[in-house]
């Protein structure tokens, strides 16, 4: 996803995320913090991408340079990314490691882990052909994380963890934007709604997988309007003013076949409650009005109920 775009994508994750504190807040020290587990793109990638033979890393400045250190982790931000405030506003010192790092092992693994990785989305050929990590590969990581977690605390509390945990996806933005438009094989053989039902296909086996593993509470982002990313506007925009219309018809027809998704599979599995973050809304009328106090006021009141429902879950 575009930088710029994806700092946008940021801010919103953040107002709509950060709103979860509310279930999970300390009434004493020792009252057991849910982990956050975290897969996707590179909106969430904290570094897997480092470990990987991939052209799609962030360990090169300018990336890091606000972080903590000053320097590159391997997110493709300038400084933190959504997880990482969603992490501090949940009162933890410190943030779940990329899960193919050193880092996550031991105790490390108590608040959780980020199995996501830049290039990847609902699309694993795609993800494969950008040497990331498909969404299917994420998965088995996350029940190999699991078996770790039991042998680090022990069968009760891992469960605790584990139906306690957050989980977080965002997915979808580079499967159109650097697959499907680009690609001449896709665009020829499917249409956008026909390339858009089999990610949602793989969106629900993803969903029936984690839910397999014990995943309960998932927040998952809608696609942004991507017919306003400056890469496409670039790509497709025909040196033309404002973002590209058809882009943002296919991803809006994309959100409503997410959110039809989600509420069938959440009326199909017990104890399960998915939320699907609108994040189209909110950039679409800050790309079009970015002074505008309406757009605030969007962004306020759509993600803030948003991060309700999903507690009320």
């Amino acid at each position: 996803m575009d930088h710029r775009t994806t700092s946008f994508s940021l801010l919103l994750l953040v107002s709509a995320f950060s709103i979860l504190e509310i279930s999970f807040a300390q009434d004493a020290p020792t009252t057991l913090v849910p982990a956050i587990i975290t897969f996707g793109d590179s909106v969430v990638d904290v570094g897997n991408n480092n470990y990987l033979p991939t052209i799609f890393r962030a360990d090169y400045p300018p990336y890091g340079r606000d972080f903590s250190g000053h320097k590159p982790t391997g997110r493709f931000c300038n400084g933190k990314l959504a997880t990482d405030f969603t992490a501090e506003t949940l009162g933890f010192t410190k943030y779940p490691p990329a899960y193919l790092s050193p880092e996550a092992s031991g105790k490390n693994l108590l608040i959780g882990a980020n199995f996501a990785s830049a290039a990847s989305g609902y699309d694993d050929k795609a993800a494969l052909l950008n040497h990331a990590i498909p969404l299917y590969q994420q998965v088995e990581y996350f029940k190999e994380y699991k078996s770790k977690l039991i042998k680090v605390a022990g069968s009760k509390q891992s469960d605790s963890i584990i139906k306690g945990a957050i989980y977080l996806l965002s997915a979808g933005s580079s499967d159109f934007v650097q697959n499907y438009y680009v690609n001449p094989f896709l665009f020829k053989v499917y249409t956008p709604d026909q390339y858009g039902s089999m990610l949602i296909d793989n969106f629900s086996t993803f969903i029936k997988q984690v839910y397999a593993v014990g995943a309960r509470k998932i927040g998952v982002t809608s696609l942004p309007p991507t017919g306003c990313l400056p890469a496409a506007r670039t790509l497709f925009g025909f040196h033309g003013k404002g973002c590209v219309s058809r882009l943002n018809t296919d991803a809006q027809q994309f959100n409503k076949k997410l959110n039809a998704a989600a509420s069938k599979l959440q009326k199909q599995y017990s104890g399960l409650t998915i939320v699907v973050f609108d994040i189209f809304t909110p950039l679409y009328d800050l790309v079009q009005s970015p002074a505008s106090s309406a757009a605030n006021q969007i962004l306020a009141t759509s993600l803030i109920g948003q991060g309700f429902s999903l507690i009320g879950g």
